[in-house]
C-alpha cells in the first residue's frame, strides 16, 4: 500500500472517530497524569539513589514503579507489545517536556516555553492516538515521520483536531 492510502485510512479512521459519541475520557486524562507524575517520581528516586546510595530510594523507587505499572494496564490493556512501551515513553517525554517548558516559562522565555509545550502536546496526542486506535504502534515512527516532511496530508493537525475534541480536561 502506498504512503499516501495509508495516510488517507488513518484519517478515515480519525472522521470515524470524530463521526462516534462523544468519548468520556476525563478519568483517563486524570489518571495519564498521574502515571506521568509517577514516572516522575521514579526518575527522582533513581538520582537521589545516585546522589546518596541509600538502598531506601531502590525500595521506595520499586514500590512507585510498581504502582504505575498497575494504574498503566488501566489504559493500556496490549502489556507485552510495543503500546505499553511507547504509551510509557510518550507519557514521560511529554511530563519531561512540560517541566522543561515550565522553567522556560519562569526564565521569562515564552517563546521556548511555547516550543516546549507544544513538542509536549504532541506526545500526548499520540498517546492518546494509540490509546484510541487511531494510529498503530507500528506506524508512529512513520507518521511522525511523514507528517513532519510532507504537511500536505497534514495528519498530526487532524489528530489533534480529535484528541482536542475528545480530550476536555474540564469535564467531570
Amino acid at each position: 500500500m502506498n504512503k499516501d492510502k495509508e495516510i488517507q485510512k488513518l484519517l478515515d479512521k480519525v472522521k470515524a472517530v470524530e463521526k462516534g459519541e462523544k468519548l468520556d475520557l476525563s478519568s483517563g486524562e486524570d489518571l495519564s497524569v498521574a502515571i506521568m507524575n509517577l514516572i516522575s517520581i521514579e526518575e527522582h528516586l533513581f538520582f537521589s539513589f545516585g546522589k546518596a546510595k541509600k538502598e531506601n530510594y531502590l525500595e521506595l523507587l520499586n514500590q512507585v514503579r510498581e504502582m504505575r505499572k498497575e494504574l498503566l494496564r488501566h489504559l493500556v490493556k496490549d502489556t507485552e507489545g510495543e503500546e505499553w512501551c511507547l504509551s510509557k515513553h510518550l507519557l514521560a517525554g511529554s511530563m519531561r517536556l512540560m517541566e522543561v517548558g515550565t522553567k522556560a516559562l519562569g526564565k521569562g522565555d515564552e517563546k521556548e516555553a511555547k516550543e516546549f509545550f507544544e513538542m509536549a502536546y504532541t506526545l500526548y496526542e499520540l498517546f492518546w492516538g494509540l490509546k484510541l486506535k487511531l494510529i498503530k504502534s507500528t506506524d508512529l515512527g512513520e507518521t511522525v515521520e511523514k507528517s513532519a516532511k510532507d504537511n500536505a496530508h497534514n495528519f498530526m493537525a487532524k489528530l489533534g483536531e480529535v484528541i482536542k475534541k475528545a480530550i476536555d480536561c474540564c469535564r467531570e
